[in-house]
């Protein structure tokens, strides 16, 4: 058994290979493929550097060309979207521009800096200015847009809110109406803020303050004759010259892109229309005196140290403006002038001016200051008459100037103080008495009263001289009793001229039974009392001697029994009324006169001034003044019996008849 088989297996050489790489364990070195399998993938798949070069060359090729075309595409797009937008800026005309576009609200405030007669009224205007530019170019969105219609407007709006402003620069501005220039006004370079969709309030709008220079004209009758047609009409319709409009994109002085957008506009006429807000009370129709729109508050005239009279008034007027409104004014220097039938300007008597203020609802309160003028010899008499009116309870016309405005003088009414002052008070005439002297009776005392100015009137006076002209009554004066009031001009040629005398009283006020009128002025004296409440309060007195009493007409009865009263009544004698109008001659002391003839140089009349009172004509005063034109008195009867007295009294009684028959 010692045979044996040997078998021999050769592996095959494959295997080796194969075993071989299968036994080698990867590390973290081992490519992943190695050479032979990567030339074997890269020469089955990829094409060969020079093809891929081309192909690179194509693509890029292709990306530049659709760029390009894009790009010139937009390009022109944008040049078709900028030439239309061009296209309807330039045919837009200035009345789109100032009713579509341009939109003011205001003035909310205006104060006024400074005025003068050169330089003009120099304000500053606040308000909200904004400017609709998406209305103007068409380009605000609507519901029945297209898709190019609204992408092409959507492009317009963006534009418009990438400009954002425009800068205008404006020559000056002529306000025309009709043929006439009725004021030039100088503005300030502006910045508009643009919007290309507004909303419907006023929110969009930017606050601004403008400076602005107005040169009023001189033609005052025009300017006046256009706020009348102004106020009947309810608006102020002007057109606005502008000879160049300067318009450029951003700010002045900007230099970027937006600077690109100029235009000018030339000899820019546009029309204006103003409401003119209703005034409480005033409809529109005829243009209201200005008299009665302005109320006079307060009105004081005081003499001071520095031998001046100052004035000082407080003055409302309505305020028409609303209440979001607000304005303030510096001083505002004023002329003060009564009518005068030689200058049209009238005679210059006081110079006043404003406090500075600021507009007040429902009212304008206007404190106003000043002091009386030297006057001329055309002023004295003219103030002399202001005066006599305003102190008899009438109202006076009035002038009122500025130099601000050449030319322009107003119409006003000085109006009378309400109530009614009463200037000469307690009225009376001590130790009268009646006495023939030839044809004539004539009256003889001394005439005693105090004149009281009106509150705020603190005048340092001296009355140098007076006159009365008197109605005499049986008794009491009765009430409703009026003095006619003086007519005509007194005569000029006279050194001091008697108040023109007015007619009687037609008919004539039960009672009254004679007349007492001086023949001139009765030399008086004066002097301060005391300081009322109303006003200044001065001390008068004058002599009547031997002044005519003239026995009204168809009232011999009333005389006869009025002597009758004095002569038989009980007592000391008969009370007799008084009434009448009294003038005096006054020095004021501040007041500087120019008068023609030197008696007058410091003194002016008052005259006009009513009053009314009471005498008590005594039985002593006829007795000395020998009424009956008997050797016998009165006062002797008493010694005589009963029957001896009669037969005197009838005696008296005869002898009183027959010189009453004489007198009238």
């Amino acid at each position: 058994m010692s045979s044996s088989t040997n078998v021999e297996v050769s592996p095959p050489s494959l295997d080796k290979g194969k075993r071989r790489a299968q036994d080698t364990e990867p590390t973290e070195r081992t490519p992943l493929l190695n050479s032979q399998s990567s030339s074997v993938l890269l020469d089955s798949h990829d094409p060969p550097p020079a093809v891929a070069r081309r192909r690179l060359r194509s693509k890029l090729t292709t990306v530049f060309l659709v760029s390009l075309v894009i790009t010139t595409l937009g390009a022109i797009g944008v040049g078709i979207l900028a030439w239309t937008y061009a296209s309807r800026a330039s045919h837009i005309s200035t009345d789109d521009i100032l009713t579509e576009g341009l939109v003011f609200r205001g003035p909310d405030r205006v104060d006024v800096l400074s005025i003068s007669p050169q330089g003009g009224i120099a304000l500053r205007v606040g308000g909200r200015l904004g400017f609709d530019a998406g209305a103007v170019l068409g380009v605000s969105a609507e519901s029945d847009d297209t898709l190019f219609g609204d992408i092409w407007k959507a492009v317009g709006r963006w534009g418009i809110r990438r400009l954002n402003r425009v800068a205008v620069n404006m020559s000056t501005i002529a306000l025309v109406a009709g043929h006439v220039v009725l004021a030039t006004v100088e503005p300030s370079p502006v910045v508009i803020p643009l919007t290309a969709s507004p909303p419907s309030d006023s929110s969009w709008l930017t606050p601004i303050s403008m400076p602005l220079l107005i040169r009023p004209t001189t033609n005052t009758t025009a300017l006046i004759e256009f706020v009348r047609e102004s106020w009947r009409d309810g608006w102020a319709v002007v057109r606005a010259d502008v000879s160049n409009v300067d318009v450029r994109g951003g700010f002045f002085g900007e230099g970027n892109w937006r600077a690109w957008l100029h235009k000018q506009l030339s000899d820019v006429k546009t029309q204006v229309r103003i409401e003119i807000p209703p005034i409480p009370g005033l409809p529109h129709g005829p243009l209201p005196r200005l008299s009665d729109l302005i109320t006079l508050q307060y009105f004081s005239l005081h003499s001071t140290e520095r031998a001046t009279l100052e004035l000082n008034a407080l003055a409302t007027v309505p305020n028409p403006a609303p209440p979001s409104f607000n304005l303030t004014s510096p001083s505002l220097p004023f002329t003060i002038a009564l009518p005068s039938n030689i200058s049209m300007t009238g005679a210059p008597i006081a110079s006043v001016s404003t406090l500075p203020f600021t507009l007040t609802h429902p009212n304008i309160s206007l404190a106003i200051q000043g002091n009386v003028l030297p006057l001329s010899t055309q002023a004295t008499p003219l103030l002399s008459t202001f005066l006599s009116r305003y102190l008899s309870r009438q109202n006076n016309p009035i002038l009122v100037s500025t130099p601000l405005i050449e030319g322009l003088s107003i119409d006003l009414e000085f109006p009378a103080p309400n109530p009614p002052p009463q200037v000469l008070r307690n009225v009376t005439i001590h130790d009268m008495s009646i006495k023939p002297s030839g044809t004539v009776v004539t009256a003889s005392g001394t005439v005693d009263a105090r004149i009281v100015l009106p509150k705020g009137m603190d005048l340092k006076l001296h009355v140098g001289r007076v006159f009365a002209d008197v109605l005499v009554f049986d008794g009491e004066v009765p009430d409703g009793a009026e003095f006619p009031s003086s007519l005509g001009e007194p005569d000029e040629d006279d050194e001091h001229p008697l108040p023109p005398a007015p007619p009687l009283p037609s008919p004539l006020p039960p009672h009254a039974f004679a007349r007492i009128r001086p023949e001139e002025w009765l030399p008086s004296q004066s002097g301060p009392v005391e300081l009322s409440d109303s006003g200044s309060l001065y001390a008068i007195s004058a002599h009547l001697v031997d002044v005519p009493l003239e026995v009204l007409p168809g009232r011999q009865k009333e005389f006869s029994g009025f002597v009758s009263k004095v002569v038989f009544g009980s007592g000391d004698g008969a009370t007799a009324g008084i009434l009448g109008v009294g003038a005096v001659g006054v020095e004021v002391a501040g007041l500087e006169l120019q008068a023609s003839r030197a008696a007058q140089a410091r003194e002016m009349e008052l005259t006009g001034l009513p009053f009314r009172g009471s005498v008590l004509v005594g039985k002593k005063a006829m007795r000395r003044g020998g009424l009956l034109g008997l050797d016998v008195g009165l006062g002797d009867a008493v010694n005589k019996s009963e029957e001896e007295l009669g037969k005197v009294r009838e005696e008296v009684k005869k002898a009183v008849r027959r010189l009453l028959g004489k007198w009238t």
